[in-house]
């Protein structure tokens, strides 16, 4: 038997059993609120408990904890309002503590994490369709947190896979025009969320229902809370759990809105001969608008993304492609619409392909966006345009996609389609590169769901084995995580806007995942025994990768962990490649190695993440050192210390690679901050510095200044090359 039949017989017992255990138990009834109507807009102050308006509005039912006493109430007493008006969407909440001096606030910088201090969060399903919504929170200090939710949160589960940018389906690039406000006193802290109706996408129409959570986060007990009971290993982005929010009466708030730009940019680059010296002027403008409360169109002319943080430096260690990130604005908003295959491995599109060759900027002429739902159907079309860069050998180029999908209602099941194409615009009548691909989501109740992709790409000059392919089911209840999947991309098969991270493979892969919970056992909280599996064959049957992870995690109460695994690995090498100057030959490698993880307590001033592996590596050994210490000061000043040491050993020589950066924040408000990101390769022996001050408005518009330098070991060269920029952001909202 082949193994893609094996596969498909394992992947079909799996269904089966999966289909058996989710008819065999159901959830639990999810709470309810009826939203009150305002006809008069409140002031939005942090003043929650001496508001008379806010003492008409029932409070929604206590909080239940997920840990660290999992099922207890919420151990300090949470009110919850919420109400709404013609023009916006009210949340106000009072967080009282017996202790308010222990209360924890550790970023006030927008989008920070709010998992490591005093916090509160909600999340909206406002297409009531149990996988899509937008997620709010602030801090004590009122600072401003948002992100758009896809597909319930989930993500791929390769676990080696660097992530950013949009990770796992959820979108912290996305940024709305609202506001919070906050409170501090001896009861605690309180906090009043505006939040104007355009700057949503929902279904306007009488007695409307949304998918609605709560969550709070208190510090000193390492205690998180939610309104809906969730399962463990679950958190507030599974909106197939979420309670209901009632008696909506909505109508087209309009939406028109026009962000221009200005630009000055003075480039000094010592690292050609002679030195370039050029100081550049650019404008350019984005235009929103919301065709119906639920579809947007975007248009973009002469895009520029000189605000946005630079690239983390990585050293690749292996034969295959290096993943970085998307964090440019205007792809990131709405990209869960887009995104079909496998994140980080097989992407069918993947949007650093536009404006981005081989980490060189190409100019963006501009383009078009529309994206939202019709009903229960998501649509997402996407057009940009390229200008030719003659030092590259880059042509203008169009690229479009255009992508569907169907979510049917009361369930949590979906089928779409995706048509990515890349058109040259110069002489070439065969400069061009298609995908076409379908995929679809088959939830069995709330605890098992099986999902797909097929793809096929057009290219010119090949002919076969163009296609791609993914199945995958997955079983995730009560601390149960079982996962099984096969993934098989053709020798032919050519995504040009996507990513690939290794060409021609069948890949099949398992994993087995319990959380065990201790309830009132002392200081220790939980284990997480697990194990996994993939492997990479080539179309000979011949494999090319194996890794068997077996590993337990060991959580204690005060957020302290620690990891403790060995991994078995195979490589087999077909052709020569150099790690570092250091040459892998032609072989079959088969290894054993230690993986050793620890994670202090994130609550704390001081916490610090570590990985370790020491063992086997191809025809030699591998000490590797990787992690983050994070260090704070009150809550304005953040700072983190990331580092990956690798001291490989190999029969055909020695290497050591090394990559260091170091992030310094200062917030002066919560929308007034300095960042800097200093970054040391030693491999390709390159120091940078990224320098950001920005003083935003709202949704990520406002004043920017931005300083890179980028340095190589030449003593003599002060300074390599040198990008000094000024940028100015301003949006006029033209409909209110």
């Amino acid at each position: 038997m082949s193994i893609t039949k094996k596969i498909a017989f394992l992947l079909a017992a799996f269904t089966l059993c999966f289909a058996g255990r989710a008819q065999q138990t159901t959830t639990t009834d999810l709470p309810s609120y009826s939203a009150t109507f305002l006809e008069k807009d409140p002031d939005i102050d942090g003043e929650i408990r001496n508001e008379q308006l806010w003492q008409s509005v029932p409070i929604a039912q206590e909080l239940i904890q997920i840990k660290p006493n999992y099922g207890a109430p919420v151990s300090e007493k949470t009110e919850i309002r919420v109400a709404y008006s013609k023009s916006t969407f009210y949340v106000a909440v009072v967080c009282y503590d017996s202790e308010p001096e222990k209360l924890v606030v550790s970023d006030s910088r927008r989008d920070a994490d709010l998992n490591d201090e005093d916090s509160f969060l909600f999340i909206i399903d406002t297409y009531h369709d149990r996988l899509n919504g937008f997620l709010f929170g602030t801090n004590a200090q009122g600072m401003e947190y948002d992100a758009q939710i896809d597909n319930e949160g989930k993500g791929n589960f390769n676990a080696n896979r660097q992530q950013g940018g949009v990770i796992g389906g959820t979108n912290l690039n996305w940024d709305a025009t609202w506001k919070v406000r906050t409170q501090m006193g001896d009861y605690g802290w309180s906090a009043e969320f505006a939040i104007p109706l355009r700057s949503l996408r929902f279904a306007s129409g009488s007695n409307k229902t949304w998918g609605l959570n709560f969550r709070r986060n208190i510090s000193k007990n390492t205690e998180t809370a939610y309104w809906t009971t969730l399962p463990l290993g679950f958190d507030m982005k599974r909106l197939s759990l979420a309670g209901k929010l009632t008696g909506l009466e909505l109508k087209n708030p309009g939406n028109l809105k026009l962000i221009p730009y200005g630009l000055t940019q003075f480039v000094n680059d010592k690292s050609v001969d002679p030195a370039e010296s050029e100081t550049n002027f650019e404008a350019g403008v984005d235009v929103k608008y919301s065709i119906t409360p639920s579809l947007t169109l975007d248009l973009t002319y002469n895009t520029d993304f000189a605000q946005v943080e630079v690239d983390d430096q990585q050293v690749n260690l292996d034969r295959f492609n290096l993943f970085f990130p998307e964090k440019r604005p205007f792809f990131l908003e709405n990209a869960g619409q887009f995104t079909v295959g496998a994140p980080g491995e097989v992407d069918l599109f993947f949007s650093r392909r536009i404006g981005l060759d081989q980490g060189r900027l190409v100019p963006i002429i501009g383009g078009a966006r529309t994206s939202g739902k019709i009903g229960q159907t998501n649509v997402g079309l996407l057009t940009m345009f390229t200008e030719d860069v003659e030092d590259f050998g880059v042509d203008k180029n169009n690229f479009s996609v255009a992508r569907v999908n169907h979510n049917f209602e009361g369930s949590r099941s979906s089928l779409g389609g995706i048509f990515v194409n890349r058109a040259g615009l110069g002489d070439l009548t065969d400069d061009y590169n298609r995908v076409f691909a379908m995929d679809g989501k088959w939830g069995i109740g709330n605890k098992a769901e099986i999902t797909g992709f097929v793809a096929k790409s057009t290219t010119p000059g090949i002919e076969e084995a163009d296609h791609a392919f993914k199945l995958s089911a997955n079983y995730d209840w009560d601390g149960w995580n079982l996962r099984a999947a096969y993934t098989e991309v053709g020798e032919g098969f050519n995504p040009e806007v996507g990513f690939l991270q290794r060409t021609a493979f069948k890949k099949p892969e398992f994993l087995i995942f319990k959380t065990h919970r201790y309830n009132n056992d002392g200081s220790f909280l939980e284990m997480r025994p697990h194990v996994s599996y993939r492997g990479y064959w080539n179309f000979d049957d011949q494999q090319v990768t194996g890794f068997l992870h077996v590993d337990n995690h060991w959580v204690w109460r005060s957020g302290f962990e620690i990891h403790t695994g060995i991994n078995f690995t195979q490589e087999r090498v077909f052709e020569p490649f150099n790690i570092s100057n250091v040459t892998v030959p032609i072989g079959e490698y088969k290894n054993e190695e230690l993986q050793f993880v620890l994670i202090t307590n994130p609550n704390n001033a001081f916490s610090l993440s570590s990985r370790t592996f020491i063992g086997g590596y191809f025809n030699g050994n591998r000490i590797s050192n990787s992690g983050t210490a994070n260090y704070r000061i009150g809550d304005k000043f953040v700072s983190s210390l990331t580092f990956s040491h690798n001291d490989i050993k190999l029969d055909t020589g020695n290497t050591t690679a090394l990559v260091g950066g170091l992030r310094l924040a200062y917030s002066f408000t919560p929308r007034m901050f300095l960042q800097s990101l200093i970054q040391r390769n030693n491999v390709s022996e390159i120091t940078s510095v990224n320098l950001r001050f920005g003083w935003l408005q709202n949704a990520n518009t406002g004043l920017f200044v931005v300083f890179n330098v980028v340095k190589d070991d030449n003593a003599f060269d002060l300074l390599n090359n040198q990008i000094f920029t000024v940028k100015y952001t301003h949006r006029f909202d033209l409909l209110r």
